[in-house]
């Protein structure tokens, strides 16, 4: 079955190489106790003042030590962004998978998808402040551009295999559906740590309604299988 997880946010431009990916778990410990540092440093002093002296002395490490495994401040929040990524699109399954798709209409899985979000930007203050509000930072605009493309490949597959989407449902709408529900999301938590409720509501209607444009009719569906998607 498709899973909504398969098209994962490539790291731009492939291997960062800005980065060193740990292989021993001490290394990975320390590579973690960065991220958190980096993160509260986010959260204190906003993503354009971040940099690898602030980090490194909330981490209580010598700047050189964050060097070994890092080659600038964008390579720190990039790994911040690809973790927390990777928590939300385990969540979106975890979600997915609970709801049952072979009955599933199309507000009902733009709800959960969001709703997945939701739950985690609310457990990962940080990733809100990078992911929605520090686009101003070229690094990031990157990568919210390659997950926008991958997550709009994603809704394609999912709503193929389930019968939800009509086959020659352009490409374009796609990215443009993707598009909406991340300024939704990005209007929704502007001024609001939690996301305004009203404005995430509003957006499910929204998406949905334009998707609703490229759904199969009731009375087409045929057999989504016995399983949740897997």
């Amino acid at each position: 079955m498709a899973r909504f997880s398969d098209a994962s946010t490539p790291v731009v431009g492939g291997a960062d190489p800005r980065r060193r990916v740990p292989t021993q778990a001490r290394s990975r410990r320390r590579v973690e106790s960065i991220l958190d540092a980096a993160a509260g440093v986010v959260l204190r002093d906003g993503v354009e003042a971040v940099t690898t002296r602030s980090i490194a002395a909330d981490a209580q490490m010598p700047v050189a030590s964050l060097y070994q495994y890092f080659a600038d401040k964008e390579a720190v929040l990039l790994a911040i962004a690809e973790r927390d990524m990777a928590e939300m699109t385990h969540q979106v399954q975890v979600d997915l998978d609970a709801y049952h798709l072979k009955t599933a209409t199309m507000t009902g899985i733009v709800r959960t998808v969001l709703n997945a979000y939701i739950k985690v930007l609310n457990r990962r203050p940080a990733f809100v402040e990078i992911y929605l509000r520090g686009r101003t930072n070229a690094a990031v605009m990157d990568y919210v551009r390659e997950h926008i493309v991958a997550q709009a490949a994603a809704l394609q597959e999912l709503g193929l295999a389930f019968n939800l989407l009509k086959p020659d449902i352009p490409p374009a709408a796609l990215r443009l559906a993707i598009e909406i529900g991340d300024r939704v999301l990005q209007v929704a938590y502007e001024s609001d740590q939690s996301g305004d409720a009203q404005i995430l509501t509003d957006g499910v209607e929204v998406i949905t309604s334009y998707l609703n444009r490229f759904t199969v009719p009731p009375s087409d569906w045929q057999s989504r299988g016995t399983t949740t998607a897997k």
